[in-house]
């Protein structure tokens, strides 16, 4: 019985995951070309095809969807044990905070995979969204990292990748033609909200708070009830939202920004740079979601 290599498993499950090979490509830093053939290759192992290509994208098969549930328990496994051997002396603990938006979204995956490889490694996450907030954290010592959207061109802290906020609405509730427009924001603080509502006073239009929530999970669900319009970045639109074009007043771009504290310990430190060369964090505006 032939062995199936690790970084086979690794490709599969990022274009599993992401459903389409050039994506896929860019996370992996490869060429097109180059996970097809190691699709291929994967496929002739398993002597089962994995993936149906099609003119937008790929969707798995049943033979594929079997071998995505295996291939994530495997590749923890098998980075759990690396991590326990490699890494044992990376100790200590990592405060980060952040926003909702990026804990329940992009970073999942990449704090999985920070755990499995440094186990040894105490790490404690904050949410809030409150960007300035999370960032005075690190400043009075209070946190090691801050991962937040900030204003474009802002001063402090590592800029990661720009994006542009955006109005959306539910597809089947054109709740942006009411007047007052209906907001489904985040509390007073958040750097959205301020935009949005000063965006919309400059222009006059009236709006009134329909729904306020601190988690994202919690908005997104009421504008998809149609209960009202909410802000987000582009790259983090998903089924069941439709942008709002030209209707509204425009919002300004935003930066995935890093802040750092000082004398931060190595595991702080390896963190930091797994974020930074993360492909999660290496794009624009004009880019997928991520």
């Amino acid at each position: 019985m032939a062995d199936i290599p690790i970084p086979l498993m690794r490709t599969f499950v990022v274009v599993a995951d992401t459903l389409n090979l050039t994506t896929a490509a860019s996370r992996l830093h490869r060429a097109p070309s180059t996970i097809s053939m190691q699709l291929n290759r994967l496929e002739a192992l398993v002597t089962a095809p994995l993936l149906e290509r099609g003119q937008y994208g790929v969707r798995l098969t049943a033979a594929g969807e079997q071998l995505r549930t295996h291939a994530h328990q495997l590749l923890s496994l098998h980075d759990r044990i690396l991590g326990s051997f490699q890494n044992a002396n990376i100790t200590g603990k990592v405060r980060l905070g952040t926003h909702d938006l990026y804990a329940t979204r992009a970073l999942t995956p990449l704090l999985e995979a920070y755990m499995l490889s440094y186990p040894e490694a105490w790490l404690e996450v904050t949410c809030d969204h409150r960007p300035h907030y999370l960032a005075s954290l690190v400043n009075e010592g209070q946190l090691d990292l801050a991962l937040v959207e900030m204003p474009a061109l802002s001063d402090g802290g590592l800029r990661l990748c720009r994006d542009q906020l955006i109005w959306v609405r539910a597809e089947t509730h054109p709740v942006h033609q009411r007047t007052p427009l209906p907001l489904v924001l985040f509390p007073e603080g958040c750097y959205y909200r301020e935009t949005a509502t000063r965006a919309l006073q400059l222009s006059d239009r009236p709006y009134r708070v329909a729904f306020t929530s601190h988690s994202r999970g919690g908005v997104l669900a009421a504008v998809k009830a149609g209960i009202g319009v909410g802000i987000t970045p582009r790259t983090t639109v998903e089924e069941g939202l439709v942008i709002i074009e030209g209707e509204l007043p425009s919002l300004p771009q935003t930066d995935t920004t890093l802040f750092i504290a000082d004398n931060v310990n190595e595991a702080t430190t390896l963190l930091a740079q797994t974020i930074k060369r993360s492909p999660l964090f290496q794009r624009d505006s004009r880019n997928g979601p991520a």
